[in-house]
C-alpha cells in the first residue's frame, strides 16, 4: 500500500483488523499500520500524535496491545521506556485470529463445523478461489472441491 495510491486488498485488510480491536487499540494500531507513528516507536511518541490523551492511557493500551501479540515490547538498558514496534502486518494479525476462531468452532461444534466449512468451500466463487491460492496449508493427504481444482493449476497441496 502506498501513500498516493493505497492497495484495496490491503486497506480491507487493514479495515477487518482494526474491526477486531477496541476503539483505541484501533487508533493506536491504525497510526502504527500506516506509518503515522514511525517505528520503532515509545509512549510519547504515540502521544505526540494523539495528544490528548493521558500518558498512562497510552501505556497501558501499548502494553495490552503486546500482550495480544500485536507489538513487541524491547527494553533498553539505561532506559526507562519501552521501545515498540509492530509484531506484523495487519494481514498477519488478520490470519492468526482467524486461526483462533476457527479452533474455538471446531473445539465447540466439532465434526458439524468441519462439515460446514467444507460445505462452504463448494460455494467458492473462481474469484475466491483465486485469492486462496497458495493460502491454504492443504497436504497432499486433501482433495479440494471441485471448484478448487478448476481454479488452480497445480493441486493446492504440491507446494
Amino acid at each position: 500500500m502506498t501513500a498516493d495510491r493505497p492497495d484495496p486488498s490491503a486497506r480491507a485488510s487493514l479495515e477487518r483488523a482494526l474491526g477486531l480491536l477496541g476503539r483505541l487499540e484501533a487508533r493506536i494500531m491504525r497510526a502504527v499500520w500506516t506509518g503515522q507513528v514511525p517505528e520503532p516507536f515509545t509512549v510519547r511518541d504515540v502521544r505526540a500524535h494523539m495528544p490528548e490523551l493521558a500518558y498512562t492511557t497510552v501505556m497501558t493500551t501499548l502494553r495490552r496491545l503486546a500482550d495480544k501479540g500485536l507489538l513487541v515490547a524491547d527494553a533498553t538498558v539505561g532506559k526507562r521506556a519501552y521501545d515498540y514496534r509492530s509484531a506484523g502486518p495487519p494481514e498477519g494479525f488478520l490470519a492468526a485470529a482467524s486461526r483462533r476462531e476457527a479452533q474455538q468452532v471446531l473445539d465447540r461444534y466439532g465434526d458439524a463445523a468441519l462439515a460446514a466449512f467444507a460445505a462452504r468451500l463448494d460455494a467458492l466463487t473462481p474469484q475466491q478461489c483465486k485469492r486462496l491460492e497458495g493460502r491454504c496449508p492443504c497436504t497432499s493427504a486433501w482433495t479440494p472441491p471441485a471448484t478448487l481444482w478448476t481454479v488452480t493449476a497445480p493441486a493446492m497441496g504440491s507446494q
